[in-house]
Parts: structure tokens; sequence; C-alpha cells
């Protein structure tokens, strides 16, 4: 049975690298509104999605990812647009909360003719006190964890060809 949600899910692939070109407003405001439609626990919406764009924050996003890999590269792999997956920590769903709006955030980009790709290490980049800072700055409370960076773009490259499914993936108990 295919269908374009289950097409869609079998077809995205994780890009890294990525054109200077910013995605259009339309694609970025359907890629956000259906993540906003991402099952949470108890329908409590504990996460928040901060839109970044400009340059010289997502340089300094990168550099406190990167810092925390103790590596100097560019983790968002030249990415335009940095959607920051924040969850409230006083909820215990607040992971699973957001890791549901990441992988929408990933199929809906997919849906809309964006690339993308999950970029971890929010939760200790949002655990320094430059992270701190940043979630004061956006009217955010110590209590919001990193979940996880979703960067869209136009991709640079040529296009994953998917790896093979494992075995055992699947358990009839």
């Amino acid at each position: 049975m295919e269908n374009a949600v289950l097409t869609a899910i079998k077809e995205r692939r994780s890009i890294r690298k990525y054109k200077k070109e910013q995605i259009s407003d339309e694609q970025l405001k359907a890629i956000l509104e259906a993540a906003t439609y991402a099952p949470t626990g108890q329908g409590k919406q504990s996460p928040v999605m901060v839109v970044v764009q400009k340059p010289e924050l997502i340089e300094k996003l990168s550099r406190l990812n990167a810092g925390v890999m103790g590596s100097d590269g560019d983790p968002f792999y030249g990415a335009p647009t940095v959607v920051v997956v924040l969850a409230d920590s006083a909820r215990g769903t607040c992971v699973e909360d957001g890791s549901l709006v990441m992988g929408t955030l990933l199929l809906a980009a997919h849906a809309v003719g964006v690339d993308s790709c999950w970029i971890h290490r929010a939760r200790e980049v949002f655990e320094t006190p430059e992270g701190k800072e940043l979630l004061k700055e956006w009217g955010l409370s110590d209590n919001y964890i990193g979940i996880g960076n979703c960067i869209l773009g136009y991709r640079d490259c040529e296009y994953p060809e998917p790896k093979e499914r494992k075995k055992d993936y699947i358990i009839y108990a």
C-alpha cells in the first residue's frame, strides 16, 4: 500500500551540503505549520521552534555546536536556515515531544521541496552559559532543553541513495 506520506518517508534523506540560497517564506511557513501538528504527550505542546536565518546567529550556533564535538568545522553544512527545537523539561514527555516535532519538520521539508538534516548536540549547547543566554534572549526559561537543530536549504550535492534496511528491523511477537 503506497501513498504520498509513505513515499515521502521512504524517499527523504539527510543532506550535508547546502547552497547559500535561502528557502522561500512560503516553504518555511508550510514546514513550520506542519510541525505544530506533531503529536505531543497529552496534547500539551511542550516544544518550541526558534527559526534562525541571520547568518551571524547561525555562525554562533554552529560554533557552539562544533565546540561540543571538539571541532572547528560547520556542523550545519552551510544551510541557510536552522530551526532549533527546544522543549520544556517540566513535561515528562519533552524529549519525545520535541523528537516528533523534529521528525515532522524533516518530512514536511521534503514534501515542499526543501532538503534537511537533524543536527544533534542541541541539549549540550543549551546547557552552556552562552546557550542559556540565548534562551533568555528568546524569552524562554532555563527549563527549556535542546532537542535538535533542523537545518533547511537546497542541497549542493547528489541526492543520497538509501542504505539497505537491516534484516532484523521488525520482530513479530
